[in-house]
């Protein structure tokens, strides 16, 4: 038997990675984070306990990992969301509203991600984090940015303080007001991306934004 083609090795190798991803964000939304283990992570995956330690050096780096492909894939989708983006102001709302949507749609394991970056091992480098940033950047380029790096880096606190604020215990802030003070930031109208009512918070359109 001849041996595999380097390409098809690594397919392979992309493929186990995500469905080990996929199976982590999977089960921490099912039981949260501190009950989920490596091994059920691999069972569910349909792998080897042992592929998931080459692949990844801990379980909460592997979570991190799960969950920049879980925000890739949300933001992936929303950007691609047919009609097609008219303009860079809709590549930009698209972005903001799916990132800020996932405390909503993934809690369990928003909330586990956030503890994790905030714990001494902070951001880990990985090819999802990598895309994820890709994505951002591209979004604050087509809104026209006279500095993309720079506003990318500004792009991504708000949007992680925005997550992070609407999962506070008690004291959490509610997605339409963080919607409006960062669609006001970047002037963009409400009607934008996917508005989570039909005004903004207090019932009427923002500065210079329309009513739908």
């Amino acid at each position: 038997m001849s041996p595999r083609r380097p390409s098809v090795n690594e397919a392979m190798r992309r493929r186990s990675r995500e469905r080990l991803l996929q199976a982590t964000v999977e089960l921490v939304e099912e039981r949260g984070f501190e009950a989920t283990t490596l091994g059920d992570i691999a069972d569910r995956a349909g792998t080897a306990r042992g592929l998931v330690s080459y692949y990844f050096p801990g379980k909460r780096l592997l979570l991190q990992s799960a969950a920049h492909r879980l925000m890739h894939c949300e933001l992936a989708a929303a950007l691609g969301r047919e009609p097609a983006p008219a303009d860079g102001r809709e590549v930009l709302a698209r972005a903001i509203d799916a990132v800020l949507a996932l405390p909503v749609r993934h809690p369990v394991v928003m909330r586990a991600h956030m503890a994790g970056i905030l714990q001494a091992e902070g951001f880990s480098e990985c090819e999802e984090r990598r895309r994820l940033a890709e994505l951002l950047l591209g979004a604050v380029r087509a809104w026209g940015s006279a500095d993309p790096e720079q506003d990318y880096r500004m792009l991504r606190a708000l949007l992680m303080g925005g997550v992070f604020a609407q999962l506070i215990p008690g004291a959490a802030m509610p997605l339409a007001r963080l919607r409006a003070d960062a669609f006001q930031r970047y002037g963009l109208p409400w009607e934008l991306g996917v508005p989570p009512g039909d005004l903004p918070p207090g019932g009427t359109p923002l500065p210079g934004t329309a009513q739908r």
